[in-house]
């Protein structure tokens, strides 16, 4: 049986809900909306659900680590359930990428994203699944860092939820289908 892992980049805690950097984790929520997750085993630093897409076991996760260091709950888990980089979709957003757009990619640099940073350097490669989920450029001169840890403005809320939904069944294709499925969809949702 196929094994997928599907990561949702976050903040924990509720200080950062609904904070730009959490979108996906809300996106790994959404897909599977009546799952509770629990804490992993064996120490790992992360909590999980598992849910069947299809024939396809799929792991979904959310690191208990701050952003800048989830490679220490998404490497170990990524071992334990035996993914490679094809297997792992990682779910975060991006501030190069227009407010509402959806991009799948394999591979690349970090992009100056702390969360892909820590991945690298942890899993010791760059070559996994991400899913980009555009949350816009800072206005003005506002930092990036402060940007990213600010809670979307109420007008963007019900546009960056369509997204979330939208995000959601792209995870749906890539548990059942893979990565260039999902590359695909993910492109023809932004017509």
């Amino acid at each position: 049986m196929t094994t997928r892992l599907i990561v949702g980049l976050r903040n924990p805690g509720p200080r950062y809900d609904g904070t730009r950097h959490n979108v996906g984790a809300e996106v790994v929520i959404a897909a599977a909306p009546d799952e509770k997750f629990k804490r992993a085993r064996l120490g790992i630093r992360a909590d999980v659900a598992e849910i069947r897409f299809g024939d396809v076991r799929t792991v979904l996760a959310l690191p208990r680590t701050f952003m800048n260091e989830c490679g220490q709950a998404v490497a170990p888990l990524a071992r334990y359930e035996r993914i490679d980089g094809d297997g792992m979709l990682v779910v975060h957003d991006d501030i190069d990428l227009p407010f509402g757009k959806l991009r799948v990619q394999l591979g690349g640099g970090a992009g100056g994203h702390n969360g892909i940073r820590s991945l690298v350097g942890s899993l010791d490669t760059k070559d996994f699944w991400r899913l980009k989920v555009g949350v816009g450029r800072p206005p003005g001169r506002v930092d990036p860092a402060d940007y990213v840890l600010g809670r979307f403005a109420k007008v963007e809320r019900s546009a960056i939820d369509d997204t979330i939904v939208r995000g959601a069944a792209v995870l749906d294709t890539f548990a059942r289908d893979g990565g260039d499925a999902a590359r695909q969809f993910a492109g023809e949702l932004n017509d």
